[in-house]
C-alpha cells in the first residue's frame, strides 16, 4: 500500500493514509464509522488500488454488498491479483445470487489463490450450497486435506466451525460436536462462539452473575428492615426471585425451541 500512495503527492498521501488507517482501526469495533472514512479516501484517490480494496471490505462489512464488489472489482484490475476473487464471491452470496458464487468457485482464478485464499474459497462454496438448499452438499465441499489436516493455521477455526455447522444442519449432531470442540481447540483468537455452541449442544445454560447479585443485595436490603413490613418485604423479595427464576426457565426453554 505505501508504495501505492508513493504515486500521490505528499500531503495528499498522508491524508488518504490516515483514513485508511482509520478504516482498519474501526473495520471490526465499529464498521459504519470505518465505511465513512472509506469513503472520504475513496474522494482523495479513487485511482489508488489499495483505497478501492479498503472501500470495498467497507461496504462489505455494512452489508453493501453491490457496492462492495464494485470496489473489489475495480481494486483487481488495478493491482492485476486474484487475492479478492473469494470476497468478490461472497458478495455475490450476499446479493442473493449463490449461484454465481458457486460458478466462480470453478474459475480458473482459484487455482492461482495461495492455501489460505483456497480454503476461504470453498467456505463461500460450501455457504453457497446451503443457501441453495443443497446442505449434504456444503458438507462434502468441506472436505479437504485442510479439514483433515492436525496443523493449526489462521483459517483452521473457521473452517471446522463452518464443518460442523454443516454437519448439525444434517442431523449429524454427534460428529458436528466433536468438530465444534476440534475448532475451539484451534480458536485462539476467539474468532467463532464454538464454545457456545458447544454449551448449546450439551444443554448447558449460563446464568447472570451480575443479576444473581443484584437480586441478593435487594434481599439483604429488605431483611434488614424493622417490624413485620421488613419480613413481608423480604418474604416478598423471595417470591419475586423465585418468579424471576421460573420466567428465565420459561424463556429460555422458549429460546431452545
Amino acid at each position: 500500500m505505501r508504495q501505492e500512495l508513493l504515486s500521490l503527492p505528499k500531503t495528499l498521501a498522508e491524508d488518504v493514509a490516515k483514513n485508511l488507517v482509520m478504516v482498519a482501526k474501526l473495520l471490526d469495533e465499529d464498521p459504519e464509522k470505518a465505511y465513512g472514512y472509506s469513503r472520504v479516501a475513496l474522494r482523495l484517490a479513487s485511482r489508488v488500488a489499495a483505497v478501492r480494496e479498503a472501500a470495498g471490505f467497507a461496504a462489505y462489512a455494512v452489508g453493501k454488498y453491490s457496492e462492495a464488489l464494485a470496489e473489489f472489482r475495480a481494486a483487481r484490475r488495478m493491482s492485476g491479483s486474484v487475492e479478492l476473487w473469494p470476497v468478490m464471491a461472497d458478495c455475490e452470496r450476499g446479493m442473493g445470487r449463490p449461484e454465481k458464487a458457486l460458478a466462480m468457485a470453478g474459475e480458473p482464478e482459484v487455482q492461482r489463490l495461495d492455501r489460505a485464499g483456497q480454503v476461504e474459497m470453498r467456505l463461500v462454496a460450501a455457504g453457497a450450497r446451503r443457501d441453495m438448499g443443497q446442505a449434504d452438499a456444503a458438507v462434502v465441499t468441506l472436505q479437504s486435506p485442510e479439514l483433515a489436516s492436525n496443523a493449526v493455521h489462521p483459517w483452521t477455526a473457521r473452517l471446522r466451525y463452518a464443518y460442523a455447522d454443516a454437519l448439525l444442519e444434517v442431523g449429524r449432531e454427534g460428529e458436528a460436536r466433536d468438530w465444534f470442540a476440534k475448532a475451539l481447540e484451534a480458536d485462539q483468537a476467539g474468532t467463532t462462539d464454538a464454545s457456545d455452541r458447544l454449551a448449546e449442544l450439551d444443554g448447558v445454560q449460563f446464568t447472570d452473575v451480575l443479576e444473581d447479585s443484584e437480586d441478593s443485595e435487594d434481599s439483604e436490603g429488605g431483611e434488614d428492615s424493622e417490624g413485620g413490613e421488613g419480613r413481608a418485604g423480604a418474604d416478598e423479595d423471595v417470591r419475586g426471585g423465585a418468579a424471576g427464576e421460573a420466567d428465565a426457565d420459561e424463556r429460555s426453554e422458549s429460546d431452545k425451541g
